[in-house]
């Protein structure tokens, strides 16, 4: 039944559809809300191995008047290009590495083992929509990201991070202060003294008349050196105080030799990844301003991360909470051809896969080095999570759970890097499949949940009301698909305060299971 759902190339709906409204959609809800996820898995007679490597489909949900306008387009990337004209799978991805056609001669294939050896990514930009100024772009994990226009969703131009710094990767997870500004990070794996994790801004005001790239104004906040020069860490995701950086470099790693050899060996992509459990985890913390590190070492057990939550800064720390896991698996559980076991297969195998653990850590900003060893720098009373500091002056954090089985996690994002007390998510309890929505109280550590009988929810999106007070005056939106053949796809509006359900919208088009996204407010919204 899976298969149904996860395997099957998505269609475009290049015109709005109107959808039929089940409720009440708010009549002050005005605005885009974009979406980016695989939408295509076969080409020709070619498969791809990972749901993570299907091209990437953008979806957008107009909001206008309480009416909902539904319309879908294929990011047309070089990958996709590509694969269109040869009829077959001829980029790699990720969990899927492609060789040369054996009809074409061997100095043809030559030049291509030798072009694999430095990898230069896929452009295939699947993963979320980051606006950089104005502009809003399709983006992964690679050096491309693609501009699409967030009205038409047409595809407008590819940038290169590569042009403006030395990066080869880069998270698909940026944060936007009160001034516009977009702060992100990546990692530039062939630096001159070993390979670096580079921490960036692009300013709120970089997009100009003439439609230049928003890159241009790039500024380079810092570089932290990574602990390995050959296993750098994998990160999908960072945290952002007011003041602070937050980057866990965890032991989850990019093996950079297996890299460099995976497409003689072989291998895909996927594989290169290794997770080092007998290794520490080092929390960095850098200064916003002045782009330095401080220089206490903050460390953990290892553990592995996706994404962070939210971070704050409380009385002389800093705050931050995250969803960890205890191996990598969940990577591999993305495979197609677990993605397409029927449910009870998943509840057999559920012991492959740890859950998802929402985790709160505090890092003391003050640190006195006289201090008596073994004591816990953490002073405040509303978590239990501990710093308590050791022989060598550094800190070992022990964090504070605050809920089991929650991922995709989403704010009101008025309140980033402020001290909140709710964030939404996908209920993920027996399997990756996401079939709950869920708001926790973190205060109370309460979680309310939504429900929907054979229904799959997106990743949960806050929009807050016009002059809203409280945090969660607003409304949360999920684009929702179903197994069921006869329940057609479906955006979902909830009260988030009451977390009843006020609206959905049915579409009468083909609607593909997305990743992430974000809303576009209407320009004449005040």
């Amino acid at each position: 039944m899976l298969k149904t759902l996860f395997g099957k190339n998505g269609t475009e709906s290049p015109e709005p559809v109107k959808a039929e409204i089940e409720g009440v959609v708010p009549d002050w809800l005005q605005g885009t809300l974009l979406r980016n996820g695989p939408g295509m898995f076969s080409v020709g007679d070619k498969t791809y191995n990972h749901w993570f490597d299907g091209m990437a489909l953008i979806h957008s949900y107009t909001f206008s008047d309480g009416d909902v306008f539904y319309r879908s387009k294929f990011l047309r990337s070089d990958t996709y290009k590509k694969n269109m004209e040869a009829n077959r799978i001829v980029v790699s991805e990720f969990g899927t590495m492609i060789y040369p056609d054996p009809c074409k001669n061997i100095f043809s294939r030559m030049f291509t083992h030798l072009c694999n050896a430095i990898p230069d990514f896929t452009d295939n930009n699947l993963i979320n929509i980051i606006r950089y100024g104005k502009d809003y772009y399709a983006s992964a994990e690679v050096n491309y990201i693609n501009q699409i226009d967030p009205e038409t969703l047409e595809t407008v131009g590819r940038a290169n991070y590569r042009k403006y710094i030395a990066l080869n990767l880069a998270t698909a997870h940026p944060h936007y202060d009160e001034q516009g500004n977009t702060y992100n990070m990546g990692t530039s794996i062939l630096s001159f003294g070993g390979p670096k994790y580079v921490i960036f801004k692009v300013p709120a005001n970089a997009s100009d008349k003439q439609g230049g790239l928003a890159l241009k104004k790039l500024k380079q906040v810092c570089s932290v050196p990574c602990r390995s020069r050959l296993y750098p860490s994998y990160f999908h995701s960072f945290g952002m105080t007011e003041n602070y950086i937050i980057f866990v470099e965890q032991p989850f790693k990019l093996d950079l030799l297996k890299l460099s050899t995976a497409y003689f060996r072989g291998i895909n992509w996927g594989t290169c990844l290794k997770y080092d459990k007998e290794d520490e985890t080092l929390i960095h913390l850098i200064n916003r301003t002045t782009g330095k590190a401080v220089s206490t070492k903050f460390y953990t057990d290892a553990l592995v991360m996706f994404h962070h939550i939210n971070a704050y800064e409380d009385e002389g720390h800093v705050v931050f909470d995250m969803i960890t896991y205890k191996d990598s698996n969940l990577y591999d559980m993305f495979y197609l051809e677990n993605m397409m076991k029927d449910t009870d297969d998943f509840i057999r195998s559920h012991k492959l896969w740890s859950p998802p653990v929402c985790q709160r850590f505090v890092l003391p900003l003050d640190v006195d080095k006289d201090t008596p060893v073994g004591s816990n720098m953490v002073k405040l009373t509303d978590t239990t999570a501990t710093a308590v500091i050791q022989k060598d002056k550094s800190i070992y954090c022990q964090p504070d759970t605050l809920l089991v089985g929650l991922e995709l996690p989403g704010i009101n994002y008025k309140f980033n890097s402020q001290k909140y007390r709710y964030f939404y998510g996908s209920r993920v309890e027996w399997s990756p499949h996401p079939n709950k929505i869920g708001k926790l109280d973190i205060v109370t550590r309460k979680c309310v949940e939504w429900t929907g009988e054979e229904c799959y929810p997106s990743e949960p999106v806050f929009v807050a009301s016009p002059g809203a007070v409280e945090e969660d005056d607003g409304v949360i939106l999920s684009s929702v698909v179903s197994l069921n053949p006869e329940r057609p796809p479906f955006m979902l509006v909830l009260d988030a305060k009451s977390f009843k359900e006020l609206a959905r919208a049915s579409i009468s088009s083909s609607v593909h299971m997305d990743l992430h996204g974000l809303f576009v407010p209407r320009e004449d919204r005040q």
